[in-house]
């Protein structure tokens, strides 16, 4: 590779469409996220956003266009896909009659790891659910069970991490938990995108912002000239 020639993107999306019946979710989508970096999807609600980290997340397949994850193709390798990416869903993932610590049991038992006892021990102290580790989370808040599930994301260090609004109805403390798993994540040389309609939150945690609208990009900036009140100005320009 030259000097000059910048590596390719961990996540690769040309031209992505997806349709529930005569309803389009995702209108074209074009988007390269790298490795060591954070990419922010920004947008209203109905933007596309969640449908776009379901193709990634190789949960809901794809109408029209490209996706690769990590050089695998979600359309033709979805389980090489589902084994390199950590998915933090907007809704739902957990098993309510299950503990946090059951969850991350069974994740631990699927993807056939061994010694992960002690990370996930940090990982849900960090997101102070260590009190409520061995309770069952169907009487969890919605709070607590975006927490547990930024958790179950990161639990197995993925190549890819895709949190899909990982901030709605969280405290302080678990946003500022969310931060560190990114920037450990980045520290080490994973790729991550984050989906969330909160743009100071999203200027705050990722590097570079694409927003969505109607299904489609319509820009990527980097985090900082989303920044403040002329970020705020932009950001509205961009969503009219």
């Amino acid at each position: 590779m030259r000097d000059n020639q910048q590596p390719a993107p961990v996540v690769d999306v040309r031209s992505l469409h997806v349709r529930f019946g005569e309803v389009e979710a995702v209108a074209g989508v074009d988007l390269q996220a790298h490795a060591g970096e954070a990419t922010a999807l920004l947008g209203r609600n109905g933007a596309g956003k969640s449908t776009t980290m379901r193709v990634l997340a190789g949960v809901v397949p794809l109408t029209a266009g490209s996706a690769r994850v990590a050089g695998h193709d979600v359309r033709t390798e979805p389980l090489r896909v589902k084994q390199v990416v950590g998915y933090c869903p907007d809704v739902g993932g957990l098993v309510p009659r299950a503990t946090p610590w059951e969850h991350l049991q069974l994740a631990a038992r699927l993807r056939r790891m061994t010694g992960w006892e002690e990370h996930g021990r940090d990982l849900l102290e960090r997101f102070e659910l260590g009190d409520v580790a061995h309770r069952v989370t169907a009487g969890f808040s919605h709070g607590m069970s975006r927490r547990l599930s930024v958790v179950l994301a990161a639990l197995h260090l993925p190549q890819v991490l895709l949190l899909d609004e990982p901030f709605d109805g969280v405290d302080p403390i678990g946003v500022e938990a969310t931060f560190e798993v990114i920037a450990d994540a980045r520290a080490r040389g994973a790729c991550v995108l984050v989906s969330t309609h909160l743009r100071e939150l999203a200027v705050e945690a990722c590097t570079s912002v694409s927003v969505l609208r109607g299904g489609s990009r319509v820009a990527t900036l980097a985090a900082e000239e989303m920044a403040g009140e002329e970020g705020a100005r932009a950001y509205r320009g961009l969503l009219d």
